[in-house]
């Protein structure tokens, strides 16, 4: 058990003995994990590490009341500060402590963090009062989910933990009460683009985030999580609720013998993805930058989390950065950070990507997009190592590695000057090429096999396999939107699939997604050679589809996923209208 598991949990109350000049007398171990280290007997209680403004004033009088009169005082609300000076809805009690001759000595203050929820065996103890936070009327619920639930307050602390939880991650609730959900997960976005930071800051829900974390053996599980934020009754955020499910079946799902063919989560059996896989191990090993290029949907962002989740960085964060997402007035604040006033709405000082990717990666999506004002800032701090956040004037150290990636040519942007070729060259250290799906077709029915692994776990289905007519579908489509197209096909027919194959019928909008926009050019069928080829199929499909439904042409288009227009045109292409 590591240190960090021994440490008390952050319930139950903090205890603190003063004398009557206010130096410490002692504590326990809650009220110096709250409160911080420096509560060290002699030494002078600061009473503003523990309050500040009025309440200040109104601690002092309750505590002059029981050193002066020797009276007592319990029950009090007041908001706190903890070591690292966060507020937190805090309850203290203030009595006196008698010496010989029953003279008041010295005084003893209880106190405990009410942003806090206890739990006992799993669930919210009746006992407890929140003045800011709503009662959590879920209990059963919260403990027969599939899904592992856990909240915080807006101090970061887990407050609740269900058993699913449990399972999922192998913590016990009693390990993870009380402490930072970063301690607990330890995924590669909780130092950057944490999706429970996103909620807490902005209240904006986040869906079905991937997100991968550390299980407490050291194994690292893909989870796909949502957040929330939870409001007290005067809609006030009083923390977040996050819950996740397993994304398991990365590669077991393949079929036998072909599970050797992919990298971390990269799925790929074709000549070109093997020449990738057996450069990704020397290429994770170094500190080289590396630039990825390919299309649109290539899966890009997984070879670069690859590359770092297989690096000696790996226990540093994977810090993302999507160049062409933000506004140009925003992306240097984005990248360097800013220091408070330092322009029209900088009301604090803001921590960039570059420091948040300390010890570890900084991924730049879409690199070609940047503003050549920026490619200046960007190509100095690669060559100096420094950097200043904007409006500041201290340097910092960049200690992190790049891996910038685009789905534009930048030769021939550097050839129009909308791109620096000392740049270019300084982020092309190692160049990665990731072919279209269109050119590696044979990789189709491994992928179908995997994202169905992946989807049956989401959608709690038993899908085996696809029709062969759906297979052929797959293979002569040219898929321009490439591997992440594929895998929203899929998932489109997870939703409307009731067995375990999926068939043409739960296809995306068949009409106009695949039977029009097959791969090239096709020729126009000689009239002995018509019904054959796939325009017979298509004939045969809309037939048995109308046939299905009686006749009906809007059920027999819903059958096949397309509009009824759709049907109805292709229906007269066919001759069939």
């Amino acid at each position: 058990m590591s240190p960090e598991d021994k440490k008390p949990l952050l319930a139950g109350e903090g205890v603190l003995a003063v004398d009557s000049s206010l130096r410490v007398l002692g504590c326990n171990q809650v009220a110096r994990q709250l409160l911080g280290g420096e509560l060290n007997p002699g030494e002078p209680l600061r009473l503003e590490r523990l309050l500040a403004g009025p309440e200040l004033g109104d601690f002092q009088a309750v505590l002059d009341n029981a050193l002066g009169r020797g009276a007592g005082t319990s029950g009090l609300h007041c908001r706190m500060h903890d070591a690292s000076g966060q507020e937190f809805n805090g309850e203290y009690s203030i009595n006196p402590l008698f010496g010989p001759g029953r003279q008041v000595a010295g005084a003893l203050i209880t106190f405990r963090d009410l942003d806090f929820v206890p739990l006992k065996e799993g669930r919210l103890d009746p006992g407890e009062t929140l003045p800011d936070m709503p009662r959590l009327g879920y209990q059963a619920l919260f403990e027969n989910l599939a899904e592992g639930i856990f909240t915080i307050n807006t101090r970061w602390r887990i407050t609740s933990f269900n058993q699913r939880a449990e399972e999922i991650t192998g913590y016990r609730r009693d390990e993870v009460l009380g402490r930072h959900c970063w301690d607990i997960f330890r995924s590669d976005l909780c130092q950057s683009v944490c999706p429970l930071r996103t909620t807490l800051e902005s209240g904006v829900i986040r869906m079905d985030q991937d997100v991968r974390m550390l299980h407490k053996g050291g194994r690292r599980l893909g989870v796909l999580v949502n957040t929330s934020v939870v409001r007290d009754r005067s809609g006030a955020v009083v923390g977040a609720v996050e819950s996740f499910r397993p994304l398991d079946g990365l590669a077991q799902g393949l079929p036998e013998g072909q599970q050797g063919h992919s990298f971390a989560d990269i799925i790929g059996s074709s000549p070109s993805m093997r020449r990738l896989f057996q450069m990704l191990p020397d290429v994770a090993a170094s500190e080289a930058s590396v630039l990825i290029s390919g299309e649109s949907g290539t899966g890009k962002e997984l070879f670069a989390r690859a590359i770092h989740h297989h690096s000696p960085r790996k226990q540093g964060p994977f810090v993302a950065v999507n160049c062409s997402a933000l506004a140009e007035t925003l992306l240097e604040s984005e990248l360097f950070g800013h220091e408070k006033a330092a322009f029209t709405g900088a009301v604090r000082s803001r921590v960039g990507r570059f420091e948040l990717a300390k010890g570890g990666t900084l991924f730049l999506d879409e690199i070609g997009e940047l503003k050549p004002e920026l490619q200046v800032k960007l190509l100095r701090v690669l060559e100096q190592k420094v950097f200043e956040r904007v409006g500041g004037t201290r340097l910092i150290p960049m200690d992190a590695r790049i891996i910038a990636a685009t789905n534009r040519d930048l030769v021939k942007d550097m050839q129009l000057g909308r791109f620096r070729e000392d740049l270019f060259y300084r982020l092309r250290t190692v160049p990665l090429s990731i072919p279209p799906l269109r050119q590696r077709r044979e990789e189709i029915p491994l992928l179908v096999q995997h994202f169905m692994a992946q989807l049956n776990v989401r959608h709690d289905k038993q899908v085996r396999s696809v029709d062969p007519k759906v297979m052929k579908m797959l293979m002569n489509y040219h898929w321009p939107g490439n591997v992440r197209e594929l895998e929203r096909v899929i998932e489109h027919a997870y939703v409307f699939v009731k067995g375990p194959v999926i068939f043409p019928h739960n296809l995306p909008a068949l009409g106009e997604f695949m039977l029009e926009r097959q791969a090239g050019p096709r020729p126009v069928p000689a009239p002995e050679a018509a019904g054959a080829g796939p325009d017979q199929e298509q004939r045969e499909m809309i037939l048995e589809a109308l046939a299905q439904s009686g006749g009906r042409r809007q059920e027999a288009a819903a059958r096949l996923g397309m509009s009824r227009t759709s049907l109805w045109r292709r229906m007269k292409e066919l001759g069939l209208g």
